[in-house]
């Protein structure tokens, strides 16, 4: 019985056309090999699972190949099998990361100075040689600066920041990039087709989705998930084998937090919980989801070629209506620290949970991030015209259904109201009203008026009188019995109407009322009350 052997192995690149979504590198290589311009050194830089690896083999293999084609390996002569093999003495492939020493170093260096024996180059590709100690790339400095001819050094690392500047001026550096979700689809397929996996459509783009730019990821959740299923490997089946929520529940969470249906998102939750999936790869989901609604809130229909795929392109478009940037930032600064949160905490239940509910709710929050998100949102439904806010209500004198045919205080239509309809209003609405009204109605009714009467109308805000204008109707409200009998005069209250309506422009009538009397003393009083109720539209004049 032959042992099973993972596809990501199995389905390795042998050469350079095999190399899915790495043109400018291969194709830079190819040529170099074609035209018999090598360099002594390369440094291969980029993700996990990019092709870094396999080009360095396939390399090693071409500068061997007794038949190339192309640039290509041909994999049939003696040099290309004993390389595939590993049985080639002269093709070293070392971990940086186990032999990181200075030691190791030296020894390499000692051997690599001796002609090959079984091909024309000697081949070292050195994997993760980020990973050497200082000490380490010291001594392999000199030999990589002037190697002898038939040496040939290939460098691997996923952290190139970490390799000192005097090994990058020495090597050709290239760059891997992530490969495209449609490249490790159809490589998907490709695979699947050639294994006799019934592999969908939306499965195969799933996969490449979770593979994130990595071909050899995408290859180990295809042999996973294969595994698992022995029918048609379905998106459905990629969730339930993976313990993922998958793009529509995903979406559908978003939707509730976006409506702030904070019950809803806590039942789907819990749902989720308690059908197994990982709250990790959970909240990864909603922030990739997240991040697209960001996108495509910040550069529009733009940004529809820079979606990870978490949910359709119609989904996120209606999300991104009911989400503003600084909500989104929000939520988005939320999950991240949750996430990191997960290492610390052994509840992860209930971080998952607080951190939906906050999301749901921003104003459990009052720092400045929730803040601004709350204000966002708000600014975003005002451009819309999903929110309006009312127009100010207008002047009295403008606002006033009646006008001059106001109807009269109750059960009194021409004479003032006496002793017994003194009541104290209902607090009338803060209004600007006739801006100065009641300063200049003071200053011209001061000047026909005589001690001790005027001494009342000062524009003071503790004044012992002040105006309250119903329609064409003012009322001189007294703070006492002893102010209000002294103005309450014809001669006064003459005055004082003839210079209000020659500043209003229409007839108005004043009369006296004490503010200070009782409600019981009045029997008409709640009578007066309902009018006043009833009709509300009521400008103070302020004493300033």
């Amino acid at each position: 019985m032959s042992t099973y052997q993972a596809l990501y192995r199995k389905y390795r690149p042998q050469t350079f056309d095999d190399v899915s979504g790495q043109m400018a590198v291969t194709q830079t290589l190819k040529t170099q090999i074609t035209s018999g311009r090598m360099s002594h050194a390369y440094l291969f830089t980029g993700s996990r699972g990019t092709g870094k690896t396999s080009c360095a083999k396939i390399l090693a293999k071409a500068v061997n190949c007794l038949h190339p084609d192309n640039g290509n390996p041909c994999n049939c002569c003696e040099a290309c099998r004993a390389i595939d093999s590993g049985s080639c003495m002269d093709v070293l492939e070392i971990d940086a990361a186990s032999n990181n020493g200075v030691d190791n170093v030296r020894d390499l260096r000692d051997d690599a100075v001796y002609s090959p024996s079984q091909v024309k180059m000697r081949v070292y590709i050195i994997d993760e040689v980020h990973m050497l100690s200082i000490s380490a790339f010291n001594a392999l400095l000199k030999i990589i600066e002037e190697p002898p001819e038939h040496l040939l050094f290939i460098l691997a690392t996923t952290e190139l920041h970490k390799v000192p500047a005097t090994i990058l001026s020495r090597c050709q550096r290239f760059s891997f990039r992530r490969i495209s979700q449609e490249d490790i689809a159809a490589r998907l397929q490709y695979v699947a087709y050639q294994e006799s996996i019934d592999l969908d459509d939306s499965a195969a783009r799933v996969i490449a989705r979770l593979a994130d730019g990595g071909m050899r990821d995408g290859l180990s959740l295809l042999d996973q998930c294969a595994s698992a299923t022995t029918g048609e490997l379905t998106a459905e089946g990629v969730y339930a084998c993976l313990g993922i929520a998958g793009e529509q529940k995903c979406g559908e969470l978003m939707g509730y937090i976006a409506a702030h249906d904070t019950k809803r998102a806590l039942e789907l939750f819990n749902r989720l919980y308690t059908e197994g999936k990982d709250l990790s790869a959970l909240l990864d989901e909603l922030a990739c989801l997240t991040r697209d609604l960001l996108v495509m809130k910040t550069a529009g229909n733009a940004g529809i070629t820079m979606l990870s795929g978490v949910a359709s392109d119609q989904e996120v478009q209606q999300l991104t209506k009911a989400l503003s940037s600084g909500e989104l930032v929000r939520m988005m600064n939320l999950i991240q620290g949750t996430l990191s949160g997960f290492t610390r905490n052994a509840s992860r239940r209930m971080d998952a949970e607080l951190c939906i509910l906050e999301m749901c709710q921003p104003e459990l929050n009052l720092d400045a991030k929730a803040l601004n998100a709350r204000l966002t949102r708000l600014e975003d439904q005002l451009k819309s015209g999903a929110f309006v806010v009312s127009a100010p209500k207008k002047q009295a004198e403008e606002s006033d259904p009646y006008g001059d045919d106001r109807p009269p205080m109750p059960d009194d239509a021409d004479a003032p109201p006496g002793e017994d309809a003194m009541y104290s209003p209902p607090a009338p609405p803060q209004s600007d009203g006739p801006i100065g009204f009641w300063a200049d109605l003071v200053d011209a009714v001061r000047k026909e008026l005589r001690p001790p009467t005027l001494g009342f109308f000062t524009n003071s805000p503790s004044a012992p009188i002040h105006g309250v204008l119903r329609g064409n109707r003012l009322e001189l409200h007294c703070n006492g019995a002893f102010v209000a009998q002294s103005v309450d005069k014809p001669e006064i209250l003459e005055i004082i109407s003839r210079k209000a309506g020659a500043m209003l422009g229409q007839p108005v009538r004043t009369f006296v009322v004490d503010i200070t009397a009782k409600n019981a003393a009045n029997p008409r009083m709640e009578q007066l009350m309902k009018f006043g109720r009833e009709h509300s539209d009521i400008v103070k004049i302020k004493n300033n």
